[in-house]
Order: C-alpha cells, then structure tokens, then sequence
C-alpha cells in the first residue's frame, strides 16, 4: 500500500477507508476521483483533481473521527457535499422539540442525516445512486414520513462546459460532479402552513485559508421588489473587513477565524457562488437551482419568524463560538430547495452541482472573469488579509 502524506486525495482516501466501505468515482485518466460514502448519510466526503498525491479539496474532520464518541448534538465529519433537511430552526424546524427555547442545548440534528447509513440503489462508472427512507418531528408536532434519493455524477470535460458554458483550459486541473436531490412526501396528508414542511439543504464543507473568501454575485435593483441584498445578521453584524459588497457581488472573508453567515433570497440569487484561496491556487464554483416564484423556508433559531420566507443561497465562515471550541475550523457554501409544500406520493427535486479548478493566477482570471466579472488577482485584495 503506498504511503500518502497528509492532505492528499490518497491520504484521505486510506484514512475514510478504513472506517467505512467508500465508493469512488473518477475520470477516465484517474486525476479527478471523488470519495462518496453511503455509510455517511450518501456524502462526498472529498474530491481531487490530481490524482491520489494531488490535495484533498474537501474537509475531513479528522478529531470527529478520532474521538470515538457520537455528539448527541450534532456528528461533524466533514464532507464536501451533504444533503441535509431543513429548516435547522423556526416553527417548521426539525431540529427543535415543540415548546423548546431555540438555544444550542436544545438543538439536536436528526439521525437520518447525521449518523444513519444510506442504502445503495445502484453504481456503475462515474455514477452513483443513493436513498434513506426517514421519519422526523417538527417544531409543531407534526411527524413528517418521507423517501430522500441521491444522485451523484462525475461530470467530464463536455458536462463542465455544458454546465457553465466555459472551457477551463489545459493548464487548469479540474474535478466536478452533479448531484440530484429528492424527496417524496410518504405521509397520508399534504405538507402545508398549518403542518409545516422541510426542505432539501445541500451544504458543502472545504478548507479555510487565510487569503480565501466566497464570492457571491446578486442581481442589482430595488430593495422594495428585491429584498435586501444579503442577510448579514445570522450570528450578529458581520465587522467591514470581513464582508463586502462591490462589482455586483458580495465577499465573505473564509478564514476560519470567525462566525459569520450570509444568505441571499430567490430574487437576488444568481444560482452560482465561489471560494478563492489564492495561495493553494484554488477555485471552487457551485452552482444550483432556484425558482424565482417559489416559496422558501426560514432557517432561523426564531419560531416568531415568517417561516415562509427565508433564502435559497447561505455562505458560512467558521471560527470559535464563546466557550473557544471550534467544530472546524471549515466554510460553507450552501443552497436549499423550495418548501416542499407537496402533496402525498408527490416529490420535489433540487439539482446542486460542484466545481473544483486548480491552476496558476492567470489561468484561473479566465475562468473567473466570465463567471464572476473579476480577474482571480483581483479578488485577492478584496478583502484584508492581515
């Protein structure tokens, strides 16, 4: 067995491997792989774009691991893609017990998403097919019954192109991969206001770094018929130096060092974001669905809130909570599917593609002039990295 160093694809690969069966996913010349893992709730836990000795571009929480302990709050393995079921809090939250004050000690996050195995429907070459069957309690008392399928594709040269109508160029590595999303309501009963209903949330977990920050391009126009351009306020006001709107984007500075989130709504969403971390020469890009009419779920700890307006699109940068523990340090780039406000055997799909490009500076200013409108160089001093 080869010996791979610690942040390497193949490192990650021998250390996941020996803690559950994993299923690998790559190109034809083997330089891009993914790690997806059934026994992890269907997860891509990490990705790589060079092969086994190339870095491993997601996060693995090695502590979480290594502690031998489950946490009955929440089981942070890490993972660059996970679906997860929403919304974390509010009237319709899944993660509260009616009555309860939505405060950490009373959060717990459901076991189907957070430590139960999935089965396996089907995997063949650069495909694989997911489900888990689960039942989960809303801060309402209803029991919602529901079937949650997972598809995850490896996406070749011609689906990236397809995708985001670029070619990346020879001097630029890449890894990507699709994945659909979907729910079925298994009750007997609509999901509605009055029982409240779930949504599907992908959230993708990488690396901080110093220099790093997401960038989120909005629709400019009228706060009146658009909404605020970003929610700002998830953990208090985010300080100057580590957020900014400029250029028809907005910048979270992704170091890991401190608590912050962002989230955008329908109607200024492009249905793509980014992280760029200038030093690993790495670009991350996510894309995802959205539907500008539909309606979608409040992720807040607030049950006084509207739970029928809230964003489709969340960026999240980790850093210390007020006892100095840290679950990462990671960042996040999010999205959420609409309420599933369906009726009984109907089903909601929620489509949430991931791209990885590893290259020098100027080969990366193509791809993120076209996507976002700003050379990678310039992004780099967006936001202070002192």
């Amino acid at each position: 067995m080869n010996t791979y160093e610690k942040g390497t694809f193949g490192y990650d690969l021998q250390y996941l491997s020996a803690r559950g069966s994993m299923i690998v996913l790559q190109s034809d010349d083997a330089q891009a792989q993914l790690i997806v893992s059934p026994g992890y709730q269907g997860k891509v836990f990490t990705s790589t774009a060079q092969g086994p000795e190339g870095r491993s571009l997601g996060f693995v929480n090695y502590k979480v691991f290594e502690s031998g302990e489950l946490n009955e709050h929440m089981n942070g393995y890490g993972g660059e893609n996970r679906l997860w079921i929403g919304p974390e809090g509010g009237c319709f939250s899944i993660f509260f017990k009616p009555g309860v004050t939505q405060v950490y000690d009373h959060w717990f996050t459901p076991p189907p998403f957070d430590t139960e195995p999935w089965q396996v429907l089907d995997s063949a070459g650069k495909e694989v097919r997911m489900e888990k069957e689960m039942q989960v309690s809303n801060y309402l008392g209803s029991r919602l019954h529901l079937n949650v399928q997972r598809r995850v594709s490896l996406l070749e040269a011609t689906g990236i192109q397809t995708a985001l109508g670029i070619i990346p160029g020879e001097k630029v590595k890449t890894v990507a991969y699709a994945t659909e999303n979907s729910l079925t309501n298994l009750n007997d009963y609509a999901w509605t206001a009055e029982t409240g209903t779930v949504c599907i949330w992908m959230l993708d977990m990488f690396r901080p770094a110093p220099r790093a920050l997401t960038i989120v391009p909005f629709i400019r126009g009228d706060e009146k018929e658009l909404g605020v351009v970003a929610t700002t306020a998830y953990f208090g006001e985010i300080p100057a130096g580590r957020y900014r709107e400029k250029d028809g984007c907005v910048f979270l500075k992704t170091d890991g060092k401190y608590r912050s989130k962002i989230g955008l709504n329908s109607k200024r969403t492009q249905a793509i974001a980014g992280n760029y971390d200038p030093d690993s020469q790495h670009l991350i890009v996510t894309t995802f669905d959205v539907d500008r009419e539909a309606v979608y779920l409040n992720q807040e700890w607030n049950p006084e809130k509207d739970p029928l307006r809230g964003d489709v699109f969340n960026a999240y940068n980790d850093g210390p909570l007020d006892d100095g523990s840290i679950m990462g340090p990671f960042l996040e780039l999010e999205s959420g599917s609409p309420a599933a406000l369906i009726a009984p055997g109907e089903s909601l799909i929620h489509n949430h593609h991931v791209f990885h490009f590893v290259g020098e500076e100027a080969a990366l200013s193509a791809i993120t002039e076209t996507l976002f409108g700003i050379p990678a160089k310039e992004l780099a001093l967006f936001l202070p990295h002192a």
